[in-house]
């Protein structure tokens, strides 16, 4: 057992993860071959359990083994907190999320602590964000300090990472969620969504990085979640395609066209795209409720760049700095070869690995 972890946290995490799986103790005591009191006492913890047992657990709650060794972070981005309601299908997502995202930050401690990753500064905003306004202030800022200029962001995997923050892109039902544990910065994304929803979600997350604590206090104490929330999105609009930039494309002719062009370049969905013509005044209302209701479809988006490849977020899982880091730990022996798999979260199989010399062969 983990130090600082006692029994009634671990069984308070099995509780917690047969819940969000929607299980009754009789479904998880037949599952795992235990008696439904075991179940119990476990929960409650009257009973330890041992690694086998840890293991059928961690195998039929899917959930990582370590997710019941270990005490969660403070501090957790608002789509990460899990709700009460765990009979819920949002509150078992919300708390699959959570499990997946404490995984994923252990895992990246486990090569920074192996000395293989090397954690880049946090880019967090220095002003104060009260308001949206001022958060999409804070995304041209990021813009700035990480030399983006106004051009398309070819891929929101390697921003994070200059931004400190690692991300993985791993099967989740919802979006996605973010934590910062003290000088490591990590989020989630779902590879459910298309590509444009990834990259939104990505942005987002990245946006709870960036406007910090400044934002979680200030605009937090005035405004309800759906508004915090509501700031985070128009950081993550204004960083994936700039007012300016819309404003700059608004020509006498099809809106639509234009839009579709724009939305296929930068790598948005339809409805951010639109969302920012109307913040550039290059559509009226009622023309964006009408445009909203008739999305380009993805052959128009290819056509508008020519055919050229779009995706994002999709076969690439981990960021390149962290997957360097896994071999680099592989390669010195740090990890086993199943070890360094499991790290590397589906970017690679075991099969993939070069073959080592076979140092304990005898002559």
């Amino acid at each position: 057992m983990m130090a600082g972890v006692e029994w009634s946290d671990i069984g308070e995490r099995v509780r917690e993860s047969r819940l969000a799986a929607g299980l009754s103790q009789d479904d998880l005591a037949q599952r795992v071959g235990l008696e439904r009191t075991k179940i119990a006492k476990i929960e409650s913890g009257d009973r330890r359990v041992d690694a086998l047992e840890l293991a059928r657990l961690s195998s039929v709650l899917r959930v990582p083994m370590s997710h019941f060794l270990h005490r969660r972070p403070q501090v957790l981005s608002r789509r990460a907190q899990l709700v009460d309601d765990t009979d819920s299908d949002t509150a078992r997502n919300s708390y699959q999320i959570e499990a997946s995202l404490l995984a994923w930050l252990r895992d990246v401690r486990q090569m920074i602590e192996l000395g293989t990753l090397r954690q880049g500064a946090l880019l967090t905003y220095p002003g104060v964000v009260s308001d949206a306004k001022v958060a999409r202030e804070a995304a041209l800022w990021a813009r700035e300090s990480l030399g983006l200029g106004n051009g398309p962001i070819e891929t929101l995997m390697s921003v994070c990472e200059r931004a400190g923050q690692l991300v993985l892109v791993t099967d989740l039902h919802g979006e996605g969620a973010s934590l910062v544990d003290g000088d490591v910065a990590v989020a989630v994304v779902s590879r459910e969504p298309d590509h444009g929803r990834r990259r939104a979600t990505a942005a987002h997350e990245l946006g709870h990085l960036v406007l910090g604590d400044e934002y979680s206090s200030d605009l937090g104490v005035a405004s309800s979640r759906a508004d915090r929330e509501d700031a985070v999105d128009a950081f993550a609009a204004e960083l994936l395609l700039p007012t300016d930039v819309v404003a700059k494309a608004a020509v006498d002719g099809n809106a639509r066209e234009v839009l579709t062009r724009l939305a296929a370049s930068y790598r948005t969905s339809w409805s951010l795209a639109v969302r920012q013509a109307c913040r550039a005044r290059m559509v009226e209302p009622a023309q964006a409720a009408k445009l909203r209701s008739v999305a380009p479809t993805r052959a128009e988006l290819r056509e508008a760049l020519g055919w050229a490849p779009q995706a994002d977020l999709e076969t690439v899982q981990v960021p390149p700095t962290y997957a360097h880091a896994v071999m680099e730990a592989w390669k010195d022996d740090f990890v086993t070869s199943q070890r360094a798999v499991e790290l590397m979260h589906g970017q690679i199989t075991i099969d993939d690995l070069p073959s080592k010399p076979d140092l304990d062969v005898e002559p």
